[in-house]
C-alpha cells in the first residue's frame, strides 16, 4: 500500500472502538480523526459534556461557534433539533447547550448522549459555495466517491456526479468540472473561483480512505464549504458494515477465455432434450446446428429415442464417446440439476440454460442449486432463462430461434429474450454484418463481463452492443470494458433509466447513488457508449464501424437546404460535437464552389439548385483539407441533383479520396420524396451512413463515434 502520508492506525483504532461496541456509526469527534488521519480539513473543534465546557471551548475556538449533539443513536441531528449555529457569546453557548440536551431526550429518551460538538462557524459570502463529497457503497459498483453541490441544494437539483473508488486525482478534477454548476464554482459576477484542484484532492482522499478501509460503507462530508484558498467539511458523516468490504467470486481473465473460447468455438455440442417433434425447443435446437451449417460433431441426447434427425441419439450425456464442449438444455428446468451433474462429470465446458422456472420466477433456491453443481464441476452457465447464442465465424447456431448467417465484425447481447428478438429481426432486415449474438438470461453465472473479454481477442469482432437491465458486478464490468474500450467500441443500452428503481437510502449521497446517474457516469468513465433507447443501439452497432476513426473534432456540414443546416447544427451540439469555425482562406475555397446567394462559414448552404458538381467540389474539398476532420451532408431533393445521382457522387468521391488514403468519418441526411430511401441505402451500403427523413440520426451515430474515439485517447 503507497505512503500518501495518512494515519492508517488512527482509523484502525476509531474502527476498533466501533466495532467493540458494536456501533454502526462513527460519533462526530470520530469522524473528525479520521479526517484529520487522511489530511481532510474540518473546522475547529471540540467535544463538550457541560454547559461549562461548552462555553470554555467556545472562547477557546472563537465566536461564532456551531453545537451539534453528539450521540451514536442520533445520526440526523437536525431532524432531532440537534444543530444550532450563529451562537455569538457565552450565554448563548450555555443556553443552547441545554436546549440541545433537551431536544435529544425528546427526540429519543433512551438515546446514548455522548456530549455536545462545539464547532467553529466558518465564514459565508458568495465567494464560498456549500458542495458535498461523498462515497457509498453501491450494491452494484462497490465503492463510488460523488461529488455536487451541497445542503439542501443537493436535494432539490441533484447536480452530481459519480466515479469508481479509487478515483485518480484527473478523474476527481473531472467531478468538479463535471457537474452543470461547474461554472458557478469558477465564479460569476465578478467573485472569485473556488480552488478546484482543492475540492478535487478531497475527493482523491476521500477515495482513498474507503479504498483503504472498505468496511466504511459511506462517507458523507456535507456540507463542504469551498473557497478560492481552501475546501473545510463541516459536518461528517460515518457509517461502518463489515459485510461492504465483501466482494462477489470473480474469475480470471485466463479462466474465462478458457470456458468462453470453448463455448464460442466448440468442437462438439449435445443437446439435451432433443427431439424429433416439431414444436418442441429440443427440435428446433438441433435443426438449427444442423441446418445453420455447425461443423463440429452434435450429439442429440433423449433416452427415449435412437435417432434424431439422422443423428444417433444417447440415452445420457456419460454415453457419448469422447469430449463435448458445450451442452445445450432444452428440458424442463426440474430435471436440470440431475442432468448438470453429468454434464459436469462429462467436463462439459459450458451449459446453456434455455429452459425458464428459475430466478425469474422467483425459483432463487433451484438458481442457486444449479449454479453450486456448476462451481463444483467448473461448467459455466449461460442463461437460465434464455434464447441460446450464436457464433457466425463457426456456423453455431445454438439457439430455437431461426438460423443467421451474415457474418460481420458487431457481437450483441441482451438481457431480455423479447430484445434477443428484435437485435435478429434488425440485424437481418438491414442486413448488419454479426460475430455474435447472445442471451444471458438470469445471468446466474456468465454476464457481460465474461462476453466482453471473449470480444476483446476475438479477431472476428470489432464493435460491442449489449442491452442490459442490471449488472450483477458492476466493478468487474466498468474495468473489463475500459479495457476493451480502448480497442474496440462497446455500446450500452441500459434499461431503467428512471427514478422508480431508486432505492431508499437514509443520507444524502446514499440515496443521490440510487438514481441513474451512477450508471451514466461510470460507464463513459469506462469508456462505453451509452444509448438512449434500442433504435439507438442497434444504429450505433450498424453504423459506427463503418465510420473512419476521426483525427480531431473539428466537424463541418454540407448543405442544400438552409433548413436542414440550422437541424444539423442544433444535433451536432446536442450530441457533443464541434462546428470548425472556417478560416478565410477555406472560406474563400468554399465560395469559389456555391453561388453568391449561398452561404460559406459553417454549415456550408450550396442551396437546392446547384448540380451535382457543386455537391462533388464542396465535399471533395472537405475531404481534401486537413484542417476539417468530419463531413455532416444535407441533402434536399431536387431535378436538378436527383437522390441517386447525389447518393453515387458521394460514393465515388469519398471512395477516391478513401484511395489516396485519406479516411474521414462522412454522415448524410436526405430529405426528400421517397427515392431518398433508396439513396441512403445505397450510401449505408458503400460506407457513408446516412438516413432519410431525419437530421438527428446520422450526427447521432458520429456523436457515437466521437465519444468513443475521445475516450479511447485517439483524438488528435
Amino acid at each position: 500500500m503507497p505512503d500518501n502520508g495518512y494515519d492508517r492506525a488512527a482509523v484502525e483504532n476509531v474502527l476498533a472502538k466501533v466495532r467493540a461496541e458494536g456501533r454502526s456509526s462513527l460519533t462526530a469527534p470520530e469522524g473528525k480523526r479520521v479526517c484529520d488521519a487522511y489530511g481532510i480539513a474540518t473546522p475547529a473543534e471540540a467535544l463538550a459534556k457541560s454547559s461549562e465546557g461548552a462555553v470554555a471551548f467556545a472562547e477557546e475556538i472563537g465566536y461564532p461557534v456551531v453545537l451539534k449533539i453528539v450521540s451514536p443513536d442520533i445520526l440526523h441531528k437536525t431532524e432531532a433539533g440537534g444543530v444550532l449555529v450563529g451562537l455569538k457569546s457565552s450565554s448563548e453557548v450555555a443556553e443552547g447547550y441545554r436546549t440541545i440536551i433537551h431536544n435529544a431526550r425528546n427526540h429519543k429518551a433512551d438515546a446514548d448522549i455522548t456530549g455536545v460538538q462545539v464547532q467553529q462557524q466558518l465564514p459565508t459570502g458568495n465567494e464560498v459555495h456549500e458542495v458535498i463529497v461523498g462515497a457509498v457503497t453501491d450494491e452494484t459498483f462497490g465503492k463510488i466517491v460523488a461529488f455536487g453541490l451541497g445542503g439542501i441544494l443537493v436535494e432539490v437539483l441533484k447536480d452530481v456526479t459519480f466515479r469508481l473508488a479509487p478515483t485518480s486525482a484527473s478523474e476527481a478534477l473531472s467531478m468538479v468540472n463535471g457537474i452543470a454548476a461547474a461554472e458557478i464554482l469558477r465564479g460569476v459576477r465578478g467573485a472569485q473561483g473556488v480552488d478546484a484542484h482543492k475540492i478535487a484532492d478531497l475527493i482523491h482522499r476521500v477515495s482513498d480512505l474507503v479504498t483503504d478501509f472498505p468496511q466504511l460503507a459511506e462517507v458523507d462530508l456535507n456540507p463542504v464549504l469551498a473557497t478560492p484558498s481552501g475546501a473545510t467539511a463541516v459536518d461528517v458523516r460515518i457509517l461502518v458494515d463489515e459485510n461492504a468490504a465483501k466482494e462477489p467470486h470473480r474469475f480470471t481473465q485466463d479462466e474465462i477465455l478458457a470456458s468462453m473460447n470453448r463455448i464460442m468455438k466448440p468442437a462438439a455440442v449435445a443437446v439435451i432434450g432433443a427431439s424429433n417433434e416439431e414444436g418442441k425447443i429440443g427440435n428446433s435446437v438441433m435443426k438449427n446446428l444442423v441446418n445453420g451449417g455447425f461443423a463440429g460433431e452434435i450429439y442429440p441426447i433423449n433416452p427415449k429415442a435412437d435417432e434424431i434427425l439422422d443423428r444417433k441419439a444417447f440415452a445420457g450425456i456419460a454415453d457419448v464417446p469422447g469430449d463435448i464442449d458445450v451442452a445445450v438444455f432444452a428440458i424442463p428446468a426440474k430435471f436440470v440439476p440431475a442432468a448438470l451433474e453429468e454434464v459436469g462429470k462429462k467436463g462439459v465446458a459450458g451449459a446453456i440454460m434455455i429452459p425458464s422456472g428459475f430466478g425469474e420466477t422467483g425459483n432463487i433456491e433451484l438458481q442457486d442449486e444449479i449454479v453450486a453443481i456448476a462451481r463444483k464441476h467448473g461448467v459455466r452457465i449461460l442463461g437460465p432463462n434464455i434464447y441460446g447464442y450464436y457464433y457466425t465465424p463457426e456456423n453455431l447456431s445454438a439457439t430455437f430461434c431461426t438460423p443467421y448467417d451474415v457474418k460481420g465484425g458487431v457481437a450483441l447481447s441482451s438481457q431480455s429474450g423479447g430484445i434477443g428478438m428484435a437485435i435478429l429481426g434488425f440485424s437481418r432486415s438491414a442486413g448488419m454484418g454479426v460475430s455474435a449474438i447472445v442471451g444471458v438470461g438470469n445471468k446466474a453465472d456468465i454476464d457481460e463481463d465474461d462476453l466482453l473479454t471473449f470480444f476483446e481477442q476475438d479477431p472476428n469482432t470489432q464493435l460491442v452492443a449489449m442491452h442490459l437491465e442490471d449488472l450483477k458486478d458492476g466493478r468487474s464490468f466498468a474495468e473489463t470494458a475500459k479495457r476493451v474500450s480502448e480497442k474496440k467500441p462497446v455500446v450500452v443500452l441500459k434499461a431503467g433509466r428512471t427514478d422508480q428503481g431508486a432505492k431508499a437510502a437514509s443520507s444524502h449521497t446514499g440515496a443521490l447513488a440510487g438514481n441513474d446517474r451512477v450508471y451514466d457516469d461510470i460507464l463513459r468513465q469506462s469508456g462505453v457508449i451509452r444509448a438512449p433507447g434500442l433504435n439507438d443501439l442497434l444504429e450505433y452497432a450498424r453504423g459506427i464501424p463503418l465510420l473512419a476513426t476521426p483525427k480531431g473534432e473539428n466537424v463541418v456540414i454540407i448543405t442544400g437546404a438552409g433548413g436542414s443546416g440550422v437541424l444539423l447544427s442544433d444535433a451536432c451540439v446536442d450530441n457533443g460535437l464541434s462546428l470548425m469555425t472556417i478560416p478565410d482562406d477555406l472560406d474563400a475555397a468554399f465560395r469559389k464552389f456555391i453561388p453568391p446567394f449561398g452561404a460559406a462559414g459553417n454549415p456550408v448552404d450550396i442551396t437546392g439548385g446547384e448540380p451535382p458538381s457543386t455537391y462533388r467540389n464542396t465535399i471533395a474539398l472537405g475531404l481534401a483539407d486537413d484542417r476539417i476532420h468530419s463531413l455532416i451532408l444535407g441533402y434536399w431533393h431536387t431535378i436538378v441533383t436527383p437522390p441517386m445521382v447525389f447518393a453515387k457522387l458521394v460514393v465515388d468521391v469519398v471512395e477516391e479520396y478513401r484511395a489516396n488514403g485519406i479516411h474521414k468519418p462522412v454522415v448524410a441526411s436526405l430529405a426528400g420524396d421517397v427515392q431518398v430511401e433508396e439513396a441512403s441505402e445505397y450510401l449505408y451500403r458503400n460506407g457513408v451512413v446516412a438516413y432519410p427523413y431525419t437530421t438527428e440520426k446520422p450526427v447521432a451515430v458520429l456523436g457515437a463515434k466521437y465519444r468513443w474515439a475521445r475516450a479511447a485517447g485517439l483524438l488528435g
